[in-house]
């Protein structure tokens, strides 16, 4: 199977589920994008990686992992998101220490943060991306791809103040044809977590 290339767009706020975030990845060179919903931990530690000019006073945990592996002279060479069950995505850490491959077993959350940290690519698999990428890109067509991730995207000071309850997003008891057309919606307003919830619900119940 093919694997193709993801970049890290930004984070985006979850609509439905308070202390949740939705990861947004890109296709290189393609219009999809790759939603991933992922914790408040996790998506602080991603957005400090993302932001080179912050230093936590001490290292998070992700970061304690990388000067671990340092010491011991451990390279992450690339993260592969391999397999999506339920709509949770499971991912492989390639590392290599002394010319040795070791294949490691990760959230993809944590793959990410990793990732981020060692400059590592990261990659999906071609029906991976066939099965949960959604296409962003609207009717404004050329200019809206730069929009999107601008909104996409939330400072990390933002990560640590409480956002506003909503309530669960209750997807079981629609039909087919409303959860394409939600999905529509979610995408038009760039609910990017809530998106990625109906997808996994469409996909659920296409398998």
């Amino acid at each position: 199977m093919s694997l193709i290339k993801l970049n890290i767009k930004g984070i985006s706020y979850s609509q439905t589920q308070t202390g949740a975030y939705a990861l947004i990845l890109s296709e290189e060179n393609g219009p999809r994008k790759l939603p991933i919903v992922i914790g408040a931990f996790e998506a602080q530690s991603i957005a400090i990686a993302l932001e080179s000019d912050i230093k936590p006073p001490r290292p998070l945990t992700h970061d304690l992992f990388k000067n671990f592996c340092d010491q011991f002279a451990i390279k992450i060479k690339q993260v592969i998101i391999h397999k999506l069950v339920d709509g949770v995505f499971h991912s492989s850490i390639i590392t290599e220490q002394n010319n040795h491959e070791e294949i490691i077993e990760s959230r993809t959350s944590d793959a990410i943060a990793l990732a981020l940290r060692f400059d590592a690519p990261v990659f999906t698999y071609k029906d991976i991306l066939n099965k949960a990428g959604i296409y962003l890109q609207t009717a404004k067509e050329e200019g809206s791809e730069k929009e999107v991730e601008e909104k996409s995207e939330i400072s990390l000071e933002s990560l640590t103040k409480s956002q506003p309850k909503s309530g669960p997003l209750n997807l079981s008891a629609k039909s087919l044809a409303e959860l394409n057309t939600l999905l529509k919606e979610a995408v038009a307003a760039e609910e990017y977590e809530k998106a990625a919830r109906v997808r996994d619900e469409i996909s659920k119940r296409k398998d």
